[in-house]
């Protein structure tokens, strides 16, 4: 029922009768006409209220985006054409489609339609994910799970598109490419020489995702074991007694050994970085869930309950930027960890019934809390959807902004939410 309409009809009639009070009339409906769409309000769910309210920021933020890519013309496709960030001085980053956050942006385009079924979302989807086809042939990151699954994998999940499947395995291949037979990792990165020979950096379980993939598409062995082998390796060398994780591991290519343990965003080597500890929660839960190896279930679990039991986590549980940062409280939180802590223990629901309760809750609190506390106000901040992430405070970028991964996973968490509240009728 239209309930401001029948109250208007109400309103009309009784102007008829009482024409001398017309001011007191007007206010009294005013009051109904609120206090009815509040309780409407009240009767969505969160799921449905963030959704509604990321609608209009994503129309937002792909009306910009759109303007921007007529603007810039790009000519080699590596052009400033990806929403990214916000700048010191309150413009939008854009970036290249070879940057490590362009898949972000389309993928959470791709999460909007799986939830909305409408043609527009798809549309804006694809559009944007062929933005970064070329990335298919960049042998030069471990960053194509993050730029290349989070979209195309996304719109193949969701489309089933052939072409978009060949585009994946290509890029699979080259992701795999990066696999030190020896060393039994993924290399990360190709700077730094100066400072380490092979580094291995705790964001890279991210992408064993994308290798997973094209093992079920496949059936080629090896990209299970190349994934399965840098997980192994991963947890031996990166993680501490109380299972917090350091974010680089340096490893000698010649003895294999490791070299150095470092950090390169976290306040210090030694320190729990918070978004790297989400990082290695999400990776093995996705892990566990790809392989159903145990050891892997385990690691998780042990991740989780550091993160939980953490003395420094807030009691909203969106974490400040690095656990051992030493001016807690006042420091600042990093809304992007917390989207994906609350996307993975939601992962991990499907996989450790004994403890489902306990991360069900906890997974909910997280989403709760950015949803009253950290949501974008409707058409600002150029269409982001989440507010104060902390991109890398050493390094003076992007602290207190918001980050298109942070969007990313906050939709991903409440998609995997929503699953779990129809299965459980929560």
């Amino acid at each position: 029922m239209n309930y401001s309409k029948k109250i208007g009809e109400i309103g009309s009639k009784m102007l008829i009768f009482y024409p001398w009070n017309r001011r007191c009339i007007s206010v009294l409906l005013m009051g109904l006409i609120l206090i009815l769409n509040s309780c409407r309000t009240k009767n969505k769910s969160i799921i449905e209220s963030d959704f509604e309210h990321i609608g209009h920021q994503l129309s937002l933020a792909v009306s910009l985006a759109d303007s921007n890519f007529i603007k810039v013309n790009p000519k080699s496709g590596r052009d400033p054409i990806i929403p990214r960030s916000i700048s010191p001085e309150h413009k939008m980053i854009y970036v290249g489609t070879d940057d490590w956050c362009s898949g972000f942006f389309p993928g959470s385009l791709w999460y909007m339609y799986e939830y909305t079924k409408d043609p527009k979302w798809e549309e804006a989807a694809k559009k944007y994910t062929a933005m970064l086809e070329q990335e298919k042939n960049n042998k030069s990151t471990h960053d194509l799970g993050f730029m290349m699954y989070c979209s195309y994998g996304n719109g193949y999940r969701i489309n089933k598109d052939s072409s978009y499947r060949k585009i994946l395995l290509q890029t699979a291949m080259n992701l795999k490419s990066r696999y030190n037979p020896k060393l039994k990792v993924i290399r990360s990165w190709d700077f730094g020489s100066d400072v380490w020979q092979f580094p291995v950096i705790i964001d890279n379980m991210m992408n064993l995702e994308l290798l997973f993939w094209a093992f079920r598409e496949t059936r080629d062995s090896s990209y299970f074991n190349v994934a399965l082998n840098h997980a192994l390796t991963t947890k031996n060398n990166h993680f501490r007694a109380d299972y917090s994780t350091y974010h680089v591991v340096d490893y000698d290519t010649i003895t294999g050994h490791v070299r150095q343990k470092m950090t390169h965003q976290g306040y210090s080597d030694e320190s729990a970085w918070a978004r790297g500890q989400a990082w290695a929660l999400y990776g093995y839960a996705m892990c566990y869930r790809e392989t159903g190896r145990t050891e892997f279930l385990d690691q998780a679990k042990n991740v989780a309950n550091f993160l939980n039991d953490h003395q420094n986590m807030p009691p909203d549980r969106i974490p400040y930027w690095d656990f051992n940062s030493p001016k807690i409280p006042d420091e600042p939180r990093d809304a992007s960890a917390a989207a994906i802590i609350a996307s993975a223990l939601f992962d991990l629901c499907k996989s450790d019934a004994k403890n489902q309760g306990e991360y069900k809750k906890i997974g909910d609190k997280i989403i709760q809390n950015l949803s009253d506390n950290y949501l974008v106000p409707q058409n600002k901040l150029f269409g982001f959807i989440l507010n104060h992430s902390t991109g890398s405070k050493p390094h003076h970028s992007e602290v207190d902004v918001p980050l298109s991964y942070a969007d990313y996973y906050f939709l991903e968490a409440l998609i995997r939410k929503s699953e779990l509240d129809k299965n459980h009728g929560n």
